[in-house]
């Protein structure tokens, strides 16, 4: 069946080419048996093109004796029509393996001319010279004759086959296009046939609707109205009627070459356009596709995608947003502000500009409102989609999820450091500061004093018989005769000074600068003082005392020798009889008792 189609095809064509000649030893204005058979063979593997050229060559040579050509010259003219289609086809499948490969057709167009221009200039040269020496024909004028109707058959029947054969039917009345097509081509052939039928030289006038039929149709619109131009003027002018007529005294061979130059006028018009129409639909289809895989890919993430306009305009929200916000994609869609916390909504526009001015993606955090009122953090990932034809509107695109249980457990994470912090710091049955902040208080008064020359005093206490307290009311009631012990320190000095628990009912309090040892006294008596209310325990009213040892100095070498001598002078206020104090003043005893 295919076979027989291709021997059909170019044996008909080639009869009809030579019948719109002026008689059979005229030259066709269009050859278009060796443009069928070239993209007959392009379509096909190259291993079974002798069977094609074959049935190409019996059908050619049917068509031109049936066309009444003699049969010896019908010969030498088929075997310019192969040498024709081999040079054209040969070099396209050296360069192009796979011509139904869309990203290869301007390649494959570009050989496929040079090869056209070269194969057909091979065969005119054969051609004219047998009609030199079969005589009546100059060479040139042969030439001319046999170039342009090859060339123009060439370009527009070898694409035409190759596409249908590549693309199907489809490709001269696509699906949903069949009834736009047929008015462009009835078009044509009504323009056509004013044009032709009339005595003017107004065949320009066939251009525009030729135009408008590549503009909707592409290249199939270009052939099929070539096709139907041709057919029209090689009637007409066969017939002796047509504008090609209105010279009477031109020979039929100087019309056929109008007509010829008519037909590669309408090729040369139509054929550049259809080649940018057809890479602007490339790159649109890329574009399109791009966009669909870019949508495919938002619309399927978990993450929330939206795409913003530089003023904040959303105009593309991903369908995750139902699913992490609560909101349909719909309702974020423009300029919704308040949905960002307030607090936020500077850190994001500074975010946005930056990321426009710079083109660089930056990352934060912030917080949208949920469409139930309350708020999560989202992380978001900004981004720059550049517009290279327009900068100034240049959109983001921002890549977002929640992350509300990770910022939940990163501050639950630091409450807890701070808190650990601070029971490293703190004594855990008192409250009151332990040895660590001791340590680092002492440090840093020992070096102002040294700079300054202020005082120091630094006291040592202890609740005096305590482990009789202990051993009498249990631990229980020991732990709340501390917490009070404390308490009631604490209420004795200053907010300024430090009162430590060193451990069981051992305490420290650093008294920060003081003029004299006169205001260290005064501290003392007033704990001594504070501690005469009786501790109540649940109905046992328990008296305490305590026993404090003073150390005094304004200058220190290290703060061992502060530390001893406070723990000196609290030996001896034992020694004394315990609920007293002792001040140690640079080597000298004062001492004092409540």
């Amino acid at each position: 069946m295919d076979r027989a189609a291709l021997a059909v095809l170019v044996g008909g064509t080639a009869w009809l080419s030579l019948k719109l000649g002026k008689g059979t030893d005229e030259l066709a204005a269009v050859w278009i048996s060796s443009g069928i058979l070239t993209g007959w063979l392009l379509a096909r593997e190259t291993r079974v093109w002798p069977v094609y050229v074959g049935v190409g060559i019996v059908a050619d040579l049917a068509g031109q004796w049936l066309a009444g050509v003699p049969m010896r010259q019908a010969g030498f003219l088929v075997a310019c029509h192969l040498i024709e289609v081999l040079a054209v086809a040969w070099p396209v499948r050296r360069v192009v393996p796979n011509v139904g490969d869309p990203q290869r057709w301007l390649t494959l167009g570009g050989v496929a001319t040079a090869s056209t221009l070269a194969g057909c200039a091979l065969s005119g040269v054969l051609a004219a010279w047998m009609a030199g020496v079969a005589g009546g024909t100059g060479f040139a004028r042969a030439f001319l004759g046999w170039y342009a109707a090859h060339v123009v058959g060439m370009v527009i029947f070898a694409t035409a086959t190759l596409v249908i054969h590549v693309e199907g039917l489809s490709a001269v009345a696509p699906r949903g296009k069949g009834r736009s097509f047929s008015i462009s081509m009835a078009l044509i052939v009504a323009v056509g046939l004013l044009v032709f039928s009339a005595p003017y030289p107004v065949l320009f006038l066939t251009y525009p609707p030729l135009l408008l039929a590549a503009f909707k149709h592409r290249f199939p619109g270009v052939a099929v109205g070539v096709i139907l131009l041709a057919v029209i003027g090689g009637v007409f002018t066969a017939s002796g009627h047509g504008p090609l007529w209105v010279l009477e005294d031109l020979e039929d061979a100087g019309r056929i070459a109008l007509l010829q130059l008519y037909l590669a006028g309408g090729c040369l018009i139509t054929i550049p356009v259809v080649l940018g129409m057809a890479e602007r639909d490339k790159l649109t289809s890329k574009v399109r596709e791009s966009e669909h895989r870019y949508r495919l890919l938002a619309d399927h993430s978990g993450d929330l995608v939206v795409r913003l306009r530089p003023d904040g305009e959303r105009v593309y929200v991903s369908p995750a947003a139902e699913e992490i916000l609560g909101w349909k994609p719909s309702e974020m869609l423009g300029q919704r502000w308040s949905l960002v916390h307030q607090d936020d909504q500077p850190r994001q526009r500074a975010a946005m500009a930056e990321v426009l001015a710079s083109g660089m993606p930056q990352t934060l955090r912030y917080r949208v409102r949920h469409r139930e009122g309350h708020y999560l953090w989202m992380e978001v990932m900004m981004r720059l989609i550049p517009k290279e034809n327009d900068p100034a509107a240049n959109d983001l695109i921002l890549s977002g999820r929640d992350i509300s249980k990770r910022v939940a457990a990163e501050e639950a994470l630091e409450a807890s450091q701070r808190e650990l912090e601070r029971l490293s710091r703190v004594d855990a049955l008192t409250g009151v500061p332990n040895r660590r902040q001791l340590e680092e208080r002492l440090s840093l008064a020992l070096l102002r004093i040294a700079r300054s020359g202020e005082a120091i005093a630094l006291m040592y206490l202890d609740i005096d018989h305590f482990k009789q307290i202990n051993d009498t009311y249990g631990h229980a009631v020991g732990d709340r005769v501390i917490r009070e012990f404390a308490r009631r320190l604490v209420a004795s000095v200053r907010a300024t000074d430090l009162v430590v628990r060193l451990g069981g009912d051992e305490f420290v309090i650093l008294l920060d600068q003081i003029d004299d040892p006169d205001m260290a006294r005064v501290v003392a008596r007033k704990i001594l003082a504070g501690m005469r209310e009786p501790v109540d325990l649940e109905g046992i009213a328990l008296r305490i005392t305590t026993s404090i040892g003073v150390a005094f100095a304004r200058e220190v070498k290290a703060q061992d020798d502060l530390l001893v001598a406070a723990d000196d002078a609290l030996y001896e206020a034992k020694e004394g009889g315990r609920n007293q104090y002792r001040l140690s003043v640079l080597g000298e005893t004062a001492s004092g008792e409540e």
